[in-house]
């Protein structure tokens, strides 16, 4: 396996999930049904706050290359975080996501790069759910915000990619612990957003 074929394995393996995910109904999810400008920002700024803290303490407990990517990518979110709270009057964020308690449990340096790819595909579902929100709200500079912000995740997408390929060349047992893990953190996203739906009375399965 190489880093393209581990990629279509995830998209492949969670089409569904990512599929839901990336439906109108996945901000419903997050902001609990309130489908306002202030609690969707708050609910993307959560989200940022905590991907920054992750990868924090990933860089920490890595090294080399691994730790500079990670770093990298905490000074991203780190600022994501902070251009979408600007936009808010205040912000304390919100409980962790499902996602981010599932990848701060790995610490495993494959483990957490396969994270890395499953929390990369999931986050590219939701900036293009929030771009869509922000152009129907006829808001586009904040559209354009979050599509800015799915061009990062373009660029942490080719470093999770690189380091994999160099973490596992051609050891297959390597990549099948990767795909484990980026499809633990894509279902634990998904499960997060099924409870959320059903507990308000919506069936999570339908993508319109």
């Amino acid at each position: 396996m190489n880093a393209d074929e581990f990629l279509d394995a995830v998209r492949d393996e969670n089409q569904t999930a990512l599929s839901r995910l990336g439906s109108s109904k996945s901000l419903y999810a997050d902001t609990g049904g309130e489908m306002e400008t202030e609690t969707v920002l708050a609910a993307a700024a959560t989200a940022e706050h905590r991907a920054a803290e992750t990868y924090d303490a990933w860089a920490d407990a890595e090294t080399g290359t691994v730790a500079d990517a990670f770093d990298e990518t905490a000074a991203e979110e780190r600022s994501h975080y902070e251009t979408v709270a600007g936009k808010l009057d205040s912000h304390d964020p919100g409980d962790v996501p499902a996602i981010q308690a599932y990848l701060r449990d790995l610490d495993d340096t494959v483990e957490r790069l396969g994270g890395f790819v499953g929390r990369t595909l999931a986050a590219e579902q939701s900036k293009t759910q929030l771009t869509g929100f922000f152009v129907g709200n006829a808001d586009p500079q904040t559209a354009a915000l979050f599509r800015g912000m799915g061009d990062d995740l373009d660029a942490q997408m080719a470093r999770a990619r690189e380091l994999l390929e160099g973490e596992c060349g051609d050891d297959e047992a390597c990549w099948e612990r990767a795909l484990e893990a980026a499809t633990g953190a894509i279902e634990s996203a998904y499960d997060e957003y099924t409870e959320a739906l059903e507990s308000m009375g919506v069936n999570p399965k339908p993508v319109c």
